[in-house]
């Protein structure tokens, strides 16, 4: 072992991490479980709330992990192994997806018959359908799996041999991997999300899922960084740049999410078109009134205003809040999203707190995946050749 303060030191996460995922995972499956004994249709919004949720922290974090590459980044380097930690949960879709699927005329009204007679859902119905659905869910996961294993693999593999052409591979798979990305993801957002009303559609929905989904992997990222440096896991020779590096991330993020949605919201507002607005008016309607304008203020308002200091992006008791906070923003962004898509089914107090048990759940295995995957590999990409210039990055 090196004594050098200087060098990294790989440590095992301390046990108490693993006991706090197991308790998150027990507590938001037995609650789930309640909730469909409860209410099934409502407990099947309150799965796709988690399942999307997974789909934006891991597949957005993907995108993070090859954007590095693509870009030349030198800054994000000690910290990519975080990123490839949260990546290399995307395998777990495989899973989660299956119960959606063997239920999909349980859930979507596309799917049901209920919409069979309508004139706008026949011209629809080439893309929605039973079949075609199950087929792109298929494609785009196991697209995701597979160059999340390729590009991880090239990435620990390197912490072995320190063979610098495995850095080359990754760009290569990083360039090839983003314009797939994009159409995955739009496709996901359309599929699981949109379709849930399908008689609605936005042209600018993809954009919108994808800035949801970046600032989600961004801030999950930027928590468990900060929470790791604090506690010695990182290399000690990361400093507060690095953070700012990621603060002023979420800033344009934030930005990018709140013109996206103004500019959906504007045309369809401009427009007045009725088979556009009646999306827009059912969430203005009744209790759903109060969730339009509370995500402005917390989506937006809040953070915004949290970060526009230059100091603000590189303190790191102010990010680890807004880190948290944005991941909540994102959480009630999704509720919005598909919650008032929800026809049958009772809502109640309970009802509404049960609908983030698989949420809870979903948080419980991912502080589960870092744990275990510190275990085994680096915290820090040891060989990499451009670690030296990200450790002495300075603005």
């Amino acid at each position: 072992m090196q004594n050098d303060k200087n060098l990294y030191v790989r440590k095992d996460l301390p046990e108490s991490l693993k006991k706090i995922g197991f308790v998150l995972l027990a507590i938001g499956l037995v609650l789930g479980l309640v909730h469909f004994m409860i209410d099934s249709q409502t407990a099947w919004y309150g799965y796709i709330l988690a399942y999307v949720f997974l789909i934006t922290v891991v597949v957005g974090a993907l995108f993070l992990f090859a954007l590095e590459y693509v870009a030349g980044a030198d800054w994000s380097v000690p910290l990519r192994r975080v990123t490839e930690f949260f990546a290399s949960a995307v395998p777990l879709l495989i899973i989660l997806v299956i119960p959606l699927l063997l239920n999909i005329k349980n859930i979507f009204p596309w799917a049901d018959g209920s919409l069979a007679g309508d004139k706008s859902m026949q011209s629809k119905s080439p893309y929605l359908n039973t079949t075609f659905f199950i087929i792109r869910s298929v494609i785009c996961i196991g697209l995701w799996s597979l160059f999340n294993f390729m590009m991880s693999r090239n990435s620990i593999k390197q912490d072995e041999t320190g063979d610098q052409s495995l850095t080359k591979k990754n760009i290569i798979l990083s360039a090839i991997f983003i314009p797939v990305f994009a159409i995955t993801l739009t496709m996901s957002a359309v599929d699981w999300v949109m379709s849930l009303s399908p008689l609605w559609y936005s042209t600018i929905y993809g954009i919108y899922f994808f800035a949801g989904s970046v600032l989600a992997a961004l801030s999950a990222v930027t928590i468990t960084v900060i929470l790791l440096r604090e506690k010695g896991y990182m290399h000690p020779r990361m400093n507060d740049e690095h953070y700012f590096s990621l603060g002023a991330l979420l800033f344009a993020f934030i930005n990018f999410w709140a013109y996206i949605a103004f500019s959906q919201f504007m045309l369809i507002w401009y427009a007045n078109l009725p088979e556009e607005t009646n999306w827009f008016i059912a969430r203005y309607q009744g209790g759903w009134m109060f969730v339009s304008f509370l995500l402005i203020i917390v989506h937006f308002v809040v953070p915004y205003a949290t970060l526009l200091s230059q100091p603000a992006k590189m303190d790191p008791k102010k990010l680890k809040f807004i880190s948290i906070w944005i991941l909540g923003a994102h959480l009630i962004d999704l509720v919005w999203l598909i919650m008032p898509n929800l026809k049958n089914g009772s809502y109640s107090i309970f009802s509404v707190v049960l609908q983030f048990s698989f949420t809870v759940a979903i948080v419980g295995l991912l502080i589960l995946i870092i744990y275990y995957k510190s275990k085994k590999i680096n915290l820090v990409p040891i060989k990499d050749p451009k670690l030296e210039k990200g450790l002495n990055f300075k603005l």
